[in-house]
């Protein structure tokens, strides 16, 4: 619904937006659950049919954005739907699905918080059911969310060139999941400094670099 009412505001063929949306939401799962193997292959090695078990949980939202991008460009070219304008709509339904989606986190205990005495904490279980007073990280995230769609409607008419939004989007969302992934639960014995930190980065400096090289230009 998000992007359908994004695509119609932006001029676009809405049915080919929606039809190109469904169609990348296979290589976003897929790559989301690939980075997630990724990360806990010492025990995917172990247990290699386990890996496209779908009734086990396990998604980084990060791993679909690279295979995504990629799988968009021949798509929206058959589809003849401009790429950076796919993307500024994109940002409306990836962010109001965020929102839902990290709702749905916190019901099932995954991308949990650490334990917290703070006034803002809340009593509530990580994915291995365990109860304990924690950061409310999945709640922080589609606050997030929800700020970044409500800046995004604001600020849409004034962005100067197609994808521009998109990638506004994506600098403001590394900076909040770079500080946010700091507030998640940590397993036994990993770094504070994980992949997703990683790729927040990247995703900082790509959008960065490609907004001061465009913008100029318009």
């Amino acid at each position: 619904v998000a992007g359908n009412l994004a695509a119609h505001r932006a001029g676009l063929n809405a049915w080919r937006v929606y039809v190109a949306t469904l169609l990348l939401i296979l290589p976003a799962l897929a790559g989301a659950r690939l980075l997630y193997v990724a990360i806990n292959w010492k025990w995917y090695r172990r247990h290699p049919r386990a890996i496209w078990n779908v009734r086990q949980g396990g998604y980084v939202m990060y791993g679909g954005l690279p295979l995504v991008l990629v799988s968009s460009i021949p798509l929206l070219r058959s589809l003849r739907i401009d790429f950076g304008a796919f993307w500024d709509v994109s940002s409306f339904t990836i962010l109001t699905g965020m929102i839902l989606t990290r709702i749905g986190c916190l019901l099932n205990g995954c991308c949990a918080g650490r334990h917290s005495n703070a006034w803002f904490s809340a009593r509530l279980p990580n994915s291995d059911g365990v109860w304990a007073s924690r950061v409310p990280t999945q709640l922080f995230e589609a606050a997030c969310a929800g700020l970044l769609l409500i800046s995004a409607a604001a600020l849409w008419k004034q962005m100067p060139f197609p994808g521009a939004l998109f990638l506004c989007v994506t600098l403001g969302y590394s900076i909040a999941r770079f500080l946010m992934e700091f507030a998640r639960e940590q397993q036994p014995g990993s770094r504070s400094f994980r992949v997703a930190h990683v790729i927040s980065v990247a995703a900082f400096f790509v959008s960065i670099a490609v907004l001061t090289i465009r913008w100029p230009n318009q």
